[in-house]
């Protein structure tokens, strides 16, 4: 689904015009790794000095409702950026800065109809596609953890659902299934192991759904898409310092958000690795994310919450797996592929790594026990949906 082009359109510069930049143009060049939104780094010369901004062209193929979207990144950046991080010293680069047009909107639709949004260039951080150490997942556990601890306290109406059902589970294995039932493209057959695999552990698709559905989890303002590289970290002190990637921000569960770090973090081998024997949970890694997360999610998460970290990674491990297989059983139709069978190398992946947890999850799940017990006795924050 890679939109990135391999150069800047050539109105770039008509595009920054609409924005209080100040200065002359000087380039914009691709940037960053996302496959959804095209991204560009846009210089200013700003009386002699250059100055940077990120810009962004919204896919709207995939976010249909660009103002609603928009909105929730506009409330979630102002409440931010009032907000002061309960872990660490104060940076001024906590959160992103959107950037107004110079009509006072959110973001900017040009004259060929795309939606373009603009934020300040954060510097003196990057972002990492793999995590290579344990500080590593620490530093960016706790910041997604502090991210949502900022947002317990939004005030207003309920954001926006930008992917409405992004994590139902339930939703997601009846696709599958009948997705495998109908085996359009003629592959089914070839992947029994993997039919099995998914339909041995549909029970799994309703246990967080059902928990929330009891009032005992409660709805949060969650991130939902809590890749590594979703973070900043600074150059020169490895901290995290900055969240970005607000297209997903909206109401969801914090065990969503922990459970895709689990996933995307804690993997020895590639997400797409042919060999699955490579494929393990490292038990380092996931005491980094458990350390981090715990020294600010601690002060919100209630018991129940607290008791199904480890299970989290499991399930949304296998949610994406599902996701892999259906969309290999219909024709590789929504995650763009490098090579046939692209999809399927996925799914078992994801599904070996399902099966590493199974075989360590009493183990992760006594070490979050441990860690969150020794935090100072704090009273959990209710979510926005709480009794």
């Amino acid at each position: 689904m890679s939109l990135t082009p391999t150069r800047p359109p050539a109105d770039l510069p008509a595009v920054a015009a609409a924005f209080p930049l100040h200065g002359l143009y000087v380039e914009g060049v691709p940037y960053g790794s996302g496959h959804i939104n095209d991204t560009f780094a846009v210089t200013m010369d700003q009386a002699g000095r250059s100055v940077r901004y990120i810009f962004q062209r919204i896919n709207d193929r995939v976010f249909k409702n660009v103002p609603a979207l928009m909105e929730n990144i506009q409330r979630v950046t102002s409440h931010m950026a009032r907000s002061v991080p309960s872990t660490g010293p104060v940076d001024s680069r906590h959160a992103l800065t959107l950037v107004g047009t110079r009509g006072g909107d959110a973001w900017h639709r040009d004259a060929s109809g795309a939606a373009w949004r603009c934020y300040l260039f954060i510097e003196k951080a990057r972002t990492y596609d793999l995590v290579e150490n344990p500080r590593q997942a620490c530093e960016a556990a706790r910041a997604f953890g502090e991210f949502q601890r900022s947002l317990v306290d939004l005030p207003g109406d309920r954001l926006h659902e930008t992917i409405p059902a992004f994590h139902d589970t339930r939703a997601r294995f009846e696709t599958f299934r009948r997705a495998a039932a109908a085996d359009r493209s003629g592959r089914a057959r070839e992947v029994q192991a993997e039919i099995e695999f998914a339909m041995a552990r549909e029970p799994m698709s309703d246990v967080l759904l059902d928990l929330v559905a009891r009032g005992e989890v409660p709805e949060r303002i969650t991130h939902n898409d809590t890749k590594f590289n979703n973070v900043m970290l600074d150059d020169a002190t490895a901290r995290g310092v900055c969240v970005i990637d607000l297209d997903t921000v909206m109401p969801g569960v914090a065990l969503y958000d922990f459970g895709d770090m689990v996933r995307s973090a804690t993997n020895a081998a590639a997400e797409d690795e042919r060999d699955v024997a490579k494929v393990a949970m490292r038990m380092d890694i996931f005491e980094g994310l458990l350390t981090g997360y715990a020294a600010s999610a601690g002060v919100f998460l209630n018991p129940v919450e607290r008791a199904h970290l480890a299970f989290s990674g499991k399930l949304i491990t296998y949610e994406i797996g599902l996701r892999f297989l259906t969309d290999h059983l219909e024709g590789d139709v929504y995650f763009k592929i490098k090579r046939p069978g692209h999809n399927l190398d996925r799914c078992r992946t994801q599904f070996a790594l399902v099966a590493s947890i199974e075989r360590q999850e009493s183990a992760m799940q006594s070490l979050a026990d441990r860690i969150f017990h020794n935090l100072a006795a704090q009273p959990a924050v209710p979510g926005r949906n709480a009794q």
